[in-house]
Formats: structure tokens, sequence, C-alpha cells
């Protein structure tokens, strides 16, 4: 298959907003793709070679890049800064320095077209390469396809070695174009989307469904080293709504402020996955040994948190201090004797070779009381199952003063499943202080910024945040953020939002204000605020509360927590944030 296919349909999807359009364009270019390689094209689709799992990431710095694009292109390096700094993307920059560059024909025209297993071949090797020399080798290789390439090729070819590709598209929107190439119409697509929650891998799905179809998909089954996405809580404002929305009664579990993980137990070995899918067993060895020891069966998959003690007192320590592990290659055994973790598991998902998302939520937890050895650093979430509004309050406060964020109320009846990748009632979270003022902090998403002016002129006076909606997979507006920052932080920002910056504001973000920067929404930052209003100005949950308003968080202020340990769609969501406006209502009626 010619690459130039995928880069003409990554053409008519920059060209559109619209999801419905983005979806059939996908669609055409999944149907004409042999099945041989559609898993390869799905991955290209997303901007990586692997699913998240794997941990094998394409992402050639931008340096490296530059210099690859000089020796394809014959024009001086500086020459290349310059259309970089015009552009402000190197992909568009190397398009048009190809169009103008007329020998570059000799090139472009004159050899073999580029295929799409070429171009993932090399994307392969570039990856993989490692030790001496490795640099010249990745230079060498995006060298060859970008001498393969017409303007357009090398325009994607250069945007995702670089790790920013940029379509606008998210995963579901894949799923979506899959369920109607090969699932028969998009009806099938929550039969594709279950098996994408337990193997979330697009190109093992893409290429299943191609191959057997939807019979394939629905054989899909949960796999040890295979992480499975993780079922997340709706919110409610007070433990009464809580509690009726229950029926009335219900397990309430501690909710730890820690690093949720996924633990796979098995003949090969124990793996941690992190919320987002990312492998963190290099990191975490102590947790490796811990499960391995308190585990009493043969295999399983376990979801917890992994929280921070304080070595002296045995205190819970806050989410920071446990982040700080992350990410690092040296000085673990240092970091482990400074900053040990606790396991508490809340969750079995596959015990002994059986599916156990299937099963209701106390057969789980009775299933995790008898397999699980209580240890110093494995322990089980804390929990009542309780009727008492007096008794789950108590439980509530001591929750509170034993270091934790508040509880999650859990359904017990038949109906309560893990549901992988779903955000439903049937978990309930309810954190400290829900009371007029907004004192409950809200997780929101980086889309833009204003440019600074006195102090703070060279850098930006206020970001954009954004909500999520799951609905309509999109980010809405709900206020400026400018206040929080260290001058430190305020310094840094455009440096740290630099990889994320694009010319015009994303297609999945809906904003009616126009920010002198966009952003590819991928950072999500801790914020609280005074309240939450009524806003004629922000997108977020426009007309659901008011006709022609949204809602905004008034006085934002940045709480320090970059929540690097969650994706742009695990974000606060706008049904949370119209939940927490109403209930602020309701406390100034009484």
């Amino acid at each position: 298959m010619l690459y130039r296919e995928i880069a003409e349909t990554y053409k008519k999807i920059e060209g559109t907003t619209k999801r419905l359009e983005m979806t059939d364009y996908l669609v055409e270019l999944l149907k004409k793709t042999p099945v041989d390689i559609i898993d390869k094209v799905a991955y290209l689709t997303q901007g990586k070679l692997y699913a998240d799992y794997v941990g094998i990431e394409l992402g050639l710095a931008e340096k490296l890049t530059i210099k690859a694009v000089t020796q394809a292109t014959g024009i001086a390096e500086k020459r290349v800064n310059e259309m970089l700094r015009k552009f402000g993307d190197l992909g568009a920059a190397v398009e048009e320095a190809l169009k103008n560059k007329k020998q570059m024909r000799l090139f472009s025209f004159e050899s073999e077209e580029l295929t799409v297993e070429k171009v993932y071949e090399n994307f392969e090797k570039i990856a993989k390469s490692e030790g001496s020399g490795s640099q010249e080798k990745k230079i060498k290789l995006l060298v060859e396809l970008l001498n393969l390439a017409t303007p357009l090729e090398a325009k994607y070819i250069v945007r995702t070695v670089e790790g920013k590709l940029r379509l606008g598209i998210a995963d579901m929107t894949i799923l979506d174009a899959l369920s109607i190439a090969f699932g028969e119409s998009k009806e099938m697509r929550k039969i594709v989307e279950r098996a994408y929650n337990i193997h979330p891998d697009l190109g093992f799905i893409a290429k299943k469904l191609a191959k057997e179809g939807i019979e394939g998909v629905k054989n899909i089954k949960i796999q040890i080293g295979i992480p499975i996405r993780a079922m997340l809580a709706e919110r409610l404002p007070s433990l009464e709504e809580i509690l009726e929305k229950m029926g009335g009664k219900a397990a309430f579990e501690y909710k730890y402020d820690g690093m949720r993980i996924q633990a796979h137990v098995g003949k090969n070995g124990t793996k941690l996955y992190s919320r987002r899918l990312e492998n963190l067993t290099s990191q975490f060895p102590d947790v490796v040994s811990a499960i391995n020891e308190a585990f009493q069966g043969e295999d399983g998959i376990f979801d917890g948190e992994a929280v921070p003690v304080d070595v002296n007192t045995g205190e819970l320590l806050p989410f920071q201090m446990v982040s700080h592990r992350r990410g690092r290659k040296y000085g673990i055994e240092k970091m482990i004797e400074e900053i040990p973790v606790v396991l508490f598991l809340f969750d079995i998902l596959y015990l002994n070779g059986e599916d156990m998302t299937t099963k209701p939520y106390e057969e789980r937890r009775k299933a995790l009381e008898k397999w699980i050895k209580r240890t110093p650093r494995v322990q089980l979430a804390h929990r009542i199952v309780s009727e008492d509004m007096n008794e789950i309050k108590k439980f509530f406060n001591k929750a509170i003063e034993d270091g934790c964020e508040g509880l999650v109320a859990k359904n017990i009846g038949e109906e309560s499943i893990y549901r992988a990748g779903a955000r439903e009632f049937l978990w309930i979270k309810y954190k400290r202080d829900y009371k007029v003022e907004m004192a409950d902090t809200t997780d929101l998403v980086v889309v833009g910024a204003f440019s600074g002016k006195g102090r703070r002129k060279g850098t930006y006076g206020a970001l954009l945040m954004a909500a999520y909606n799951p609905e309509k997979d999109r980010f809405e507006t709900v206020c400026k953020l400018g206040s929080g920052f260290t001058d430190e932080q305020l310094a840094a920002l455009p440096k740290m939002f630099e990889e994320y910056k694009i010319e015009k504001k994303h297609p999945r973000v809906w904003s009616e204000l126009e920010a002198d920067y966009w952003f590819v929404p991928k950072i999500v930052m801790e914020v609280v605020g005074a309240e939450i209003t009524l806003s004629p100005t922000h997108t977020c949950a426009r007309d659901i509360v008011e006709k022609g308003s949204g809602l905004a968080i008034r006085f934002p202020r940045f709480t320090g927590r970059w929540r690097d340990d969650k994706s742009p769609e695990e974000a606060t969501t706008t049904g949370e944030l119209v939940e927490m406006y109403r209930n602020q209502i309701k406390k100034v009626k009484e």
C-alpha cells in the first residue's frame, strides 16, 4: 500500500473539524487497506508504532529531525530553523521546503514510491535504535524516507517521528471507523469498544476485525500482561444523594490519594501498569516484590492505589511524593528507601484463568480477601457496607483523618460488574468539603494561552482551561487560569507547552474565546476556585443549566499539582461540573 494514500487521508482529516467527516475519511482508508498491514495503518493514524503498554515510543528529538531535513533537502540548518519559526510546525516547513526545492523532484518523483511498509519499517528501526552511533543511524533512516517522499508525505513523516501528528482524532473515532468499516455498522461499536477496553491495542483490534469480523472481536479475552482500561467513578455532591442513587445501601471504600496501579501477576513474571497503560514495572520493584508475596494464587490482575507513607510515622503522604518515582531510571533503590509505598488493592479483574470483570462487586471483594495475604506493603482498601448515614459520615471523617481524599461508594447489587473503560454510577466518589464555596478540586485540560503583560511579558499571562465532555468527545472551556503559579513555573510555561503548540484551535476544542496560542489537549492540571457560576462566555455545559449559558470557575487557582497520571479524557467532566453547580444552588436555598 502506498504511503501517499495515508497522507492524502490525513490531509482531508486536517481540513475538517467535523467528527463525522473525519470518521468517513477513516472508513474509506480502512476499507482499502490490505488486511496484513491494517494494524500498521491503525498505529500510524494514532501517531504510534505499538500500543501504549508496549512502552516503545517513536519520538525523535527536534534537533535530530532538523539535521535529517537538512541532509535530505540540502537546505542549511539555519534556514530550516527560520522556516520552523515561520510555520510553527516542522512538518509544514518541510512540506514547503520540498515544494520550493526543484531539485528534490529528482528524489521524490524519479525513485520508487514510498509504501506504508517501508515507512513503518524505518520508523520501527528509529524507535529501537540504541547505543553508540544510534543518533546517526536514526538520522540516516529518516533521510532515506524523506528522499523518497513527496512534500505531503514528508510533512506527515516528520510530524510522526516527532510525536506531533496532531490530526485531532481520538481512539474512539478510530473505533467508530473500524466498527463501520468491518463491523457492518456503528451499532457494533459496543462490541468493539468492549474488546478495546480489555485489550487496548487498536492495531490488534483492527487486524482481528478485518480478518475475523465481529465474531473474532467477541472472542477477545483478558490476558495477563495486557492492561485493562480502568473503570472510573462518577461524582455526586452529598452522601445522602449517593446512598439514594445506590438504592439505600452500598459499600464505601477509602479514596486514597495515590497512584492508580494495575498489577498483573503470572507465570512469566509480574508487571505494573498506570491508569494511562504505561508500564511502571521497572520504577516500582518494591511493589512487584510486595504483590508477589501477598498473592496466594496462580495468576491474577489487580486494581489498586500505590500510596506513599512516612517512614517515620507510618502516615499516608500526598500523591506528589509517589509521583517523584515515575519515569526514573536511576536512583530507584534510594527512592524506595526514602519514599516507600503501600499498595491498597480494591478490585480483582482476573483470577486463576477466570475473567472476574463480569462478576458482581461483592464476589470480587470476597476473592480479594481470600487470595491476598495482608502484609506491611499490601493491604485491601479499608471499607464498610452500610445503609446508616451516621455510620457512613463517621467513616468519611475517619478517611479524611487518615489522609485520604474521601470515599468511593460502590454498588453491591448483581449489576455491579467491573465496567472497564467506563465512568458510571456503579462507583461514585465523594471528596471532602462540598459546600457553597468550591472547595473541591477539578482536573482541567490546557487548550490555549494568552500572552502575558507587565511582569509576565514574555510568558503566558493565563492558560485557557477546559473540562471534558465524554458524550461529545470534546473539551469545553471553563476558565482562564492565571493564579497559583510561582515565578519559576510561569517562566517555564512557554517551553513546557512548545511541543503541544498548534496554529489553530484543535478540532476537539469548543471555545468562543480567541486565545493567543492554541495547544493540543494533552496537559492536565489540578485547579480549585471560589465557586462555579453561569457564564455567557465559556462553553462548558452550554445550555444544560440555563439556555445560552455555560459554566465557569470563578477565581481559579493552580494547586501546584500537574496531573500527568491522567489522560485528557480522564479530566473532570462537564457532567461533574453541572452536579457541583447544582449542589451549590441547593446549599444556597437551604
